[in-house]
């Protein structure tokens, strides 16, 4: 892959930062939400009777029955929901962006990164070129 990632958290908007720890959160309580009844069949192994009390109170062994099947409806849905994701993923990379086909010359590079048209044939020599941004993560120039 020769995408580089840039981890600047800094550069995100307030909302979709929230966005982000919110949904992190709802996954989080997706997931024990889930973890609960293979953590308390555990107690129960190890003589924690307590779990004896809570199916009386929640209605018994059908009561059970009844979660376990919408547990396992919801394990094979986001089974389901994955394959598909990853499915579309692998789609998605194979196909070639149109605007990587579109030859760019030096001029449009320096214009882009702000420095001279004739440093740009230095800086393709090199192994090593350094990118510098501003506070907000615009290209300012190259050393």
């Amino acid at each position: 892959m020769k995408d580089y990632i840039i981890n600047a958290p800094q550069l995100q908007s307030v909302s979709k930062r929230i966005s982000g720890i919110g949904i992190t959160v709802i996954c989080w309580i997706m997931w024990g939400y889930l973890l609960y009844p293979i953590i308390t069949l555990i107690n129960w192994l190890r003589g924690d009777y307590n779990v004896i009390n809570e199916m009386r109170w929640f209605g018994g062994y059908k009561s059970l029955l009844d979660l376990m099947e919408i547990y396992v409806g919801t394990l094979i849905f986001l089974g389901i929901v994955w394959v598909v994701w990853v499915f579309l993923r692998k789609m998605r990379t194979k196909r070639i962006l149109p605007a990587a086909k579109n030859v760019v010359t030096n001029e449009e590079i320096a214009v882009f990164y702000h420095v001279d048209k004739t440093q740009i044939g230095h800086f393709q020599q090199q192994q090593n070129v350094t990118v510098l941004f501003d506070e907000t993560g615009k290209i300012i120039g190259l050393e």
